[in-house]
């Protein structure tokens, strides 16, 4: 199991709930307490809180972790706010006030204006806390980093604030330093957070700036002065350059990655997560479950629906027993999702896709430019009358820039030479046009309608650029490729044929299918549970995004393509 696999389970989970309150949607204390059950889903985040002297590298552990210069460092001792850092489909900030429900959204350049003792002394500005919203795929998982405010500083609120977030906290990481490990008030707060019975993470962060006796020499203080705390589970030790670990990510060196120790918390880390914490929550979500169904089962006036809850208790058995599954300790190696590493796609903005925007540019500009010479030019009114007009689609869209003014120089042409058809459809009493077909065609079709033309020839234009530019050396060196919705897929993969560009292309576009399941279950499932609040942009968009994506943009849909999308 990773991570992946666990936010999967919730869902199964929370579709084996919606079926019990299909079950009888007028009963109150079943949908009260499957709303519960979905709540508690929805609500599932881990916070990993970070503890230590100010200028110790939290920040930059965090950008160390996620791989990328994220957070601002270096920045003077935090007033007492707790920092958590979530995830955001963009970068920003959420500011949340002690004194207003409302809150307010700031580039992330601008935190240190609210959260440093220069320009926010003694939290003036009532700032309960910070909410650092970054589009990393590690923290779409449900992971929040706390950063919390420097122990030590000369601000005394900054140790009462962080030791008040101790019991929201799952698990702690205490950063120390190998300048000066574990201060007196670094060992306060590890006499704090044994008390909580949470599991610890210990880092000495600059490991770069001692030699390798020095080094042991400190390990062995460090691990020496936690054996007096008499943790139950004796926190592990791990030595790290943060500092370093971040610049081999960005330049991507992975023996640099290696040689900054930063792996060997990664592992143990997601470890964590997946084998105790995740397991702990599904485990624990299954009894509830359970319970819950056996309770609704065993009720008197549930007799005549016993057979429907036993059904659900077979599925739920099913998905807490899935056959052919490993242990979760079967030689599993853990890593951290490097979405950097990945080929990400690139939206059109309106359309997903990119030939779908491109065609619907060359549509309106045509439409734009013919509508005006519809209601002026005399020979285009007889052409377009000639034609049968646009087809249904495009006469739609044509009315959508048009006006009634423009329509009633435009059209009467077209009406007056329907009416003489129709007339002598009537009059010759039989024949191939005394049919329903024979007097459909008397109106604009794919073959007659001009605008149809205009995108045929927009999209195998856009086809074949689109092509040539995938096939360019170093095409997706920067990681991105453009998106294109089924239709469009299938005919850039067509020209490209096989060989390792399309199947780049199709592998990106299996991660984003993916991604947007995933988006659109998590929309689902905090719809239900009445969390609309926790939803991030994405999510928000899912359901437009898959149907763009799956059956392209609703202005070139006409009948005609759609039976060529599947």
């Amino acid at each position: 199991m990773d991570l992946k696999q666990y936010e999967q389970a919730k869902f199964s989970m929370a579709e084996l709930i919606r079926s019990a309150q299909a079950v009888d949607t007028q009963d109150q204390g079943l949908l009260s307490a499957s709303r519960d059950l979905l709540m508690r889903l929805a609500d599932d985040r881990f916070n990993l809180m970070l503890v230590g002297r100010f200028s110790r590298g939290k920040s930059t552990l965090i950008n160390a972790i996620l791989g990328a210069a994220h957070l601002p460092t270096g920045i003077l001792p935090l007033t007492s706010v707790i920092t958590t850092v979530r995830y955001g489909s963009r970068t920003q900030v959420v500011l949340n006030f002690i004194d207003r429900q409302l809150r307010q959204e700031i580039p992330l350049a601008r935190l240190a204006e609210y959260v440093t003792q220069q320009s926010n002394p003694g939290n003036v500005k009532n700032v309960a806390y910070a909410e650092i919203e970054l589009p990393v795929e590690l923290l779409r998982r449900g992971v929040f980093f706390v950063d919390s405010p420097g122990l030590g500083s000369a601000i005394a609120e900054n140790t009462q604030t962080t030791e008040r977030f101790f019991p929201e906290a799952d698990a702690f990481v205490l950063i120390t330093s190998y300048d000066s490990p574990l201060s007196d008030e670094e060992n306060r707060a590890l006499y704090r957070i044994r008390g909580t019975d949470k599991t610890l993470f210990v880092i000495v962060n600059k490991q770069d700036t001692v030699d390798e006796n020095e080094r042991q020499q400190v390990l062995d203080y460090v691990k020496s002065q936690l054996e007096r705390f008499s943790f139950q589970r004796t926190p592990q030790v791990f030595s790290v350059s943060a500092q370093k670990a971040l610049q081999a990510k960005q330049a991507q060196e992975p023996d640099r990655v290696v040689e900054s120790g930063i792996l060997q918390f990664e592992e143990e880390l997601l470890r964590f997560l997946i084998e105790e914490r995740a397991e702990a929550f599904l485990s624990n979500m299954y009894d509830r479950i359970k319970d819950f169904l056996l309770e609704r089962r065993n009720l008197e006036k549930q007799i005549e629906r016993r057979p429907v809850y036993e059904l659900l208790l077979d599925r739920l058995r099913e998905l807490r027993e899935p056959e052919g599954e490993p242990s979760f300790a079967e030689g599993r190696h853990y890593a951290t999702e490097d979405v950097s590493a990945q080929i990400s796609l690139e939206l059109e903005q309106r359309s997903g896709c990119r030939i779908c925007g491109e065609v619907l540019d060359a549509v309106f500009h045509f439409l734009s430019k013919h509508q005006y010479d519809l209601v002026i030019n005399r020979e285009a009114q007889r052409e377009h009358a000639t034609r049968g007009g646009f087809c249904s689609l495009h006469t739609w869209q044509y009315e959508n820039i048009s006006s009634p003014y423009g329509v009633c120089n435009a059209y009467p042409e077209l009406a007056h030479r329907m009416a003489a058809e129709l007339q002598n459809v009537a009059a010759r009493g039989d024949g191939p046009a005394w049919t329903t077909e024979g007097i459909t065609h008397l109106g604009g079709s794919q073959d007659t309608c001009q605008v149809c033309q205009v995108r045929v020839e927009a999209e195998r234009k856009a086809v074949e650029e689109g092509v040539i530019a995938l096939q360019r050396p170093g095409a997706s060196l920067n990681g991105r490729l453009p998106a294109f919705c089924l239709l469009h897929l299938a005919m850039v993969v067509g020209h490209l044929g096989k060989g390792q560009t399309a199947e780049t292309l199709l592998s990106a576009h299996a991660q984003f299918f993916e991604r947007m399941a995933e988006d659109a279950q998590r929309y689902a499932l905090r719809h239900d549970a009445l969390r609309r609040h926790l939803t991030s942009e994405e999510e928000r968009r899912a359901s437009q995004l898959m149907l763009l994506m799956l059956a392209s943009h609703r202005s070139l849909c006409a009948p005609w393509n759609v039976q060529t999308l599947f």
